[in-house]
């Protein structure tokens, strides 16, 4: 079992949340909750792994998150 990281956002416009796992290219989805992202997302992951099952071997390191301020 592999455990990865989703970049998450909640579009208020649409109302749904938007979800990225970074270092997989097409590996997005959205939805009204999160449980509901949650399951997309595995879904969409699935789907990859169909298509190049080796594809969480080279995955880049999550490292976190910086907020920057502009003016």
């Amino acid at each position: 079992m592999k455990t990865l990281t989703a970049y998450i956002e909640f579009d208020e416009q649409t109302r749904q949340y938007v979800g990225v796992i970074p270092g997989i290219p097409g590996a997005h989805s959205q939805a009204k909750s999160l449980d509901e992202l949650n399951q997309n997302l595995k879904e969409v992951l699935e789907l990859c792994r169909q298509e190049n099952p080796d594809i969480f071997e080279d995955i880049p390191k999550f490292v976190g998150v910086q907020q920057i301020e502009v003016a």
